[in-house]
């Protein structure tokens, strides 16, 4: 979908105006300083319905920006109950016991599961994420932080994203009416070129 000029003004994003945080991007290797989670940007993934293809855009862009040398974290909304724990290992067990939340630390990694009474706001997560470039996020329409959305034809063209939230519309509608720009389903790349230029990532 050539042709499309960038209309966001990246300027008002990363100078805070509508609340965004802004991080400049500097050495994007290991050997960079641990970022505060107050200056790492977010960027969330929406759609108006489930089945648009968020994950697999998401699986594409993450493996993208990671080759690209840049550590990114993942926060995902799930409508649903889900466990991620294993029936019949330890923390499964001390789960199952009662629990309330239980952690595992491993040598190249650590979890922690927290059971809740309601679900977590987004705000509440992101401060968790911890020595990352950039976070992504998986759902979360309602957050305020900046996002594109996606929009498949077969599902319907309707963008449910304030205007001035957008950087981008990942969508196969060519003729799609949008105040951002159009970008193919499959442009992962286009993508993580205007998330980098958008917050520094790059300097």
């Amino acid at each position: 979908m050539a042709g499309t000029m960038l209309s966001v003004n990246s300027s008002d994003i990363r100078n805070g105006r509508h609340n965004y945080h802004s991080v400049s991007g500097g050495d994007t290797g290991n050997n960079s300083s641990e970022k505060a989670a107050s200056a790492v940007p977010v960027v969330c993934f929406v759609a108006a319905k489930s089945g648009t293809g968020k994950t697999t855009f998401l699986e594409k862009l993450i493996r993208e920006m990671t080759e690209r040398g840049y550590r990114i974290g993942v926060i995902k909304s799930d409508a649903h109950r889900f466990d991620i724990d294993k029936p019949g290992k330890d923390s499964w067990r001390f789960a199952e016991a009662g629990s309330t939340a239980t952690a595992i630390i491993g040598p190249d990694k650590y979890a922690v599961i927290q059971k809740t009474e309601t679900k977590k706001d987004i705000e509440e997560v992101i401060p968790m994420i911890e020595n990352v470039d950039i976070i992504l996020v998986e759902g979360f329409k309602m957050s305020q932080r900046p996002r594109f959305e996606v929009v498949r034809r077969e599902l319907g063209t309707e963008i449910v994203s304030p205007a001035e939230n957008l950087l981008g519309v990942i969508t196969d509608v060519e003729d799609l009416a949008a105040p951002v720009p159009l970008i193919d389903l499959n442009d992962y790349v286009r993508v993580a070129d205007i998330i980098i230029s958008v917050f520094n990532l790059n300097q």
